[in-house]
């Protein structure tokens, strides 16, 4: 596969899936987007909409982050592996190192969540 080609797949992959986010966004927090006009002291604000998106970001980046630092060290890992068998504890270790970053992010959100 050429990197033109791959380059192109990624881009599409990448709009298919914000085109699904965004489909998702308004199926499943109409109060976000279809709000009746409110009265009272929080009048026009979507404090718990806005809390839930914050913690989604915080979760995603986290898993984003995890993704990309697993497809760098996981390949350099699998390669020394197979050159030297003896090193793989190792190895697993700095996956699992980078498999940490979805547990921060995860922690992350659960904190926003919390002080909601």
């Amino acid at each position: 596969m050429t990197s033109y080609a791959f380059t192109r797949k990624v881009r599409l992959s990448l709009l298919c899936t914000i085109l699904l986010l965004v489909g998702c966004a308004f199926v499943f927090s109409p109060a976000l987007y279809a709000a009746d006009e409110a009265v009272g002291p929080d009048a026009g604000q979507y404090t718990t909409a806005w809390v839930c998106i914050a913690a989604a970001i915080a979760f995603g980046m986290g898993a984003l982050g995890a993704g990309m630092a697993i497809s760098k060290v996981g390949s350099a890992a699998m390669g020394a592996i197979s050159e030297r068998p003896e090193i793989a504890s190792n190895a697993l270790i700095f996956i699992a190192l980078a498999e940490g970053l979805v547990v921060f992010g995860f922690i992350t959100a659960l904190m926003i969540l919390a002080n909601a």
